[in-house]
């Protein structure tokens, strides 16, 4: 097992991604499916499908949500930055990430918080959650 140092050049223990995202998913409230479908609904949230191409093309997509790969989120969601898509106007934004089955999602959503989108959650159980619970799915 290695062992990383710290930025003071410390040793400190590895994680496992069990814990990591435990760890990750305890900064912030996390949102089902039917709290994001009334929110984007409402127009009260942005909905974003980081799946990649094979997954939507087998599944389908979200009506409404924007799809953006997760090796861009940043750089298109983020307010400040030069290649930001139009949708994202502030840091107030509440985004809802949307991956296949609620993992890789929470570590985005870590990433956002870092970048000061601070409203950002993920969608409990994916998409594969929300086309279980009924929710559209064109």
């Amino acid at each position: 097992m290695s062992i990383p140092a710290s930025a003071n050049g410390e040793a400190q223990p590895s994680l496992g991604i069990d814990e990591l995202l435990e760890r990750v998913r305890a900064g912030y409230e996390r949102i089902e499916p039917r709290e994001a479908y009334e929110a984007a609904r409402a127009g009260e949230a942005l909905l974003v499908d980081i799946r990649y191409a094979a997954l939507r093309e087998r599944d389908g997509l979200i009506p409404g949500a924007l799809v953006v790969e997760r090796n861009e989120l940043e750089w298109r969601l983020d307010p400040q930055g030069s290649h930001r898509l139009p949708e994202a106007t502030s840091h107030a934004l509440r985004i809802v990430v949307i991956c296949n089955e609620g993992y890789a999602s929470s570590l985005a959503v870590q990433s956002l918080h870092q970048l000061g989108l601070y409203r950002a959650t993920d969608l409990v159980g994916g998409f594969q959650a929300w086309r279980g619970a009924g929710f559209p799915v064109g």
